[in-house]
């Protein structure tokens, strides 16, 4: 069963790199459908007014269904893993890798299927790609539970509420990173891509030199994540002090891209969906706490960092709707929260505490 789960592994990271490709290719043709329609030429508009003709609904259909084996195929990979390993596969960094990817494909496939929005795999396929490919560098080897971790309910709900919660954030902030390229923070949002992918090649160099431990892969995501982080801090500052509240949500698609107000609507119902499942989270992280460490609260840092994601997110949802929150400043806010939420994430890493039984060396 070990290596059926590396087969499906293997599947999976191919598909999603060819659901990649076709999504990018169906964003372009949609791109040349809207030129074609400003044109005067005849196209076809979508429900939810994205573009599209003939071939750029086509491209779309593969599109979708390499999406879906991809899905499929990293399901049936955690599947395998966990009849080899006797409990969920939620138990280190590799397992929970793989588990995060599908919970981004998983969310992705969701919102695809109710808004009709593909656009959105442009953000959400990479996402899910690059937690694919960090998994890709860590040892697969199957170890006995460290005594924190041996029950197998509580191991198998709290971190599978968690993967719910991470997958719909990733969605929010697929939304507002295009509702934003649709803005006059543009700038900001490139400029950050552009670090990104510098980080991610300096990130690549110094895990090959073994100067990081992360290895190639992980250099480079790690790069790519701390490149993003430089550029898009400040903007989320500049985006929350000085942004108006609802920015560009009357004005028209831009680039062949969804409206700005059905992106902003996608990323608070994404929210919606997550902020509960990350409550319950906390809530059974608290239970588990109390009977294995004999408390309740301890502040390690990835209590301390999930803390903070909920409260970034609660105070999005209150923004919102008790302020009216709309636009560019809301869109802001989502990105802050997928951060910590990747810190979440990552933080265990480079901060020793309660939770430092990643598998990693």
């Amino acid at each position: 069963m070990e290596k059926m789960s590396g087969y499906a592994f293997v599947a999976a990271m191919i598909g999603t790199v060819l659901a990649t490709v076709f999504y990018l290719l169906y964003a372009v043709s949609g791109l040349r459908a809207a030129r074609m329609q400003t044109a005067g030429m005849p196209t076809t508009t979508g429900a939810l007014s994205f573009v599209s003709g003939p071939r750029t609904a086509a491209i779309g259909r593969y599109a979708t269904m390499l999406g879906w084996l991809s899905t499929i195929a990293l399901g049936a990979g955690l599947v395998f893993r966990a009849i080899a390993t006797g409990h969920g596969p939620f138990a280190n960094m590799y397992e929970f890798s793989l588990a995060f990817a599908f919970g981004v494909l998983l969310a992705y496939m969701y919102f695809e299927r109710k808004y009709h929005q593909r656009i959105l795999a442009l953000v959400a396929m990479p996402v899910a790609l690059a937690m694919m490919a960090y998994a890709s560098t860590i040892p697969p080897t199957i170890e006995p539970l460290v005594p924190a971790l041996q029950n197998n309910l509580l191991l198998t709900v709290h971190v599978a509420v968690a993967i719910v919660a991470y997958g719909s954030f990733a969605m929010a902030f697929a939304a507002s990173m295009l509702y934003l390229l649709q803005t006059n923070d543009a700038p900001i949002i490139v400029a950050g891509l552009v670090l990104g992918v510098v980080g991610a090649v300096i990130g690549a160099v110094l895990g090959a030199a073994n100067i990081v431990t992360a290895g190639l892969v992980g250099g480079l995501l790690g790069g790519a994540t701390l490149g993003l982080s430089i550029a898009l801090v400040p903007g989320v500052l500049w985006g929350l002090v000085f942004r108006g509240s609802s920015d560009a949500t009357d004005s028209g698609a831009r680039w062949g891209l969804p409206k700005p107000q059905v992106l902003d609507e996608i990323g608070y119902r994404a929210v919606v969906v997550g902020y509960p499942f990350l409550t319950l989270t906390i809530i059974l992280g608290a239970v588990w706490a109390n009977t294995a460490w004999g408390t309740y609260w301890s502040w390690d840092p990835k209590e301390t960092a999930s803390l903070l994601t909920w409260l970034v997110y609660g105070a999005y949802l209150h923004a919102r709707v008790v302020r009216g929150w709309r636009g560019q400043r809301a869109a802001w806010l989502l990105i802050l929260g997928f951060e910590a939420t990747l810190f979440t994430y990552f933080g265990n890493l480079f901060f020793a505490g309660l939770h430092s039984y990643s598998g990693l060396k």
